[in-house]
Formats: structure tokens, C-alpha cells, sequence
């Protein structure tokens, strides 16, 4: 996979740190980084996610009524054509 370069400028204090965390002739350091970047944007978009759902919530007062739901076939409805469970040609688990 091709990354892109990105250089980054980090005063000493920083510098010091990452390396007591990932050393610098092991190549950790730029797996560390590239993981640091990662959680922060998931964090991101999660904080935005939350955000999203506080301004506009996902349900009315009654939306966790679940007394009519169906029950989840996750080879869909059979009344519509859908395969029913277990699907005859579904492979068994391979491992445990």
C-alpha cells in the first residue's frame, strides 16, 4: 500500500516522549504515529456523532417499544421470497 509522506514538527519535550514510547530505530515510530492520528479522528467523528444525536435524537419517547418487531432473519423475510435460517448451503463455523 503507498503511503504518503507527512513531516511533522514536534519540540523536544514531545520528540523525548515518542521516543521512550517508540523508538526510533525500530520503525515504531511511524506505526505510533499512524495510530495516534487514526484514534484521534475516530474520536472525532464520534464526538461529532454524539453531537449529531443530542441536536437531533434518534427516537420519540416510545421508539424503544419493541412489543410488534419482527424476529431478525438475516436471510430475510420468507413470506417475501427470502431464504429462511439456517440457509442449507451455509457453511459450518470453522473455528471456536
Amino acid at each position: 500500500m503507498y503511503m504518503k509522506p507527512l513531516l511533522i514538527q514536534l519540540d523536544e519535550a514531545t520528540l523525548t516522549a515518542l521516543n521512550r514510547i517508540a523508538a526510533p530505530g525500530k520503525r515504531q515510530r511511524p506505526e505510533f504515529v499512524r495510530q495516534a492520528i487514526r484514534k484521534a479522528i475516530r474520536q472525532a467523528e464520534y464526538r461529532a456523532m454524539r453531537a449529531a444525536y443530542v441536536r437531533l435524537p434518534d427516537s420519540i419517547p416510545d421508539g424503544d417499544d419493541w412489543s410488534t418487531a419482527e424476529a431478525y432473519n438475516p436471510w430475510g423475510s420468507s413470506k417475501f421470497g427470502g431464504r429462511t435460517w439456517p440457509h442449507p448451503q451455509a457453511a459450518a463455523p470453522c473455528c471456536y
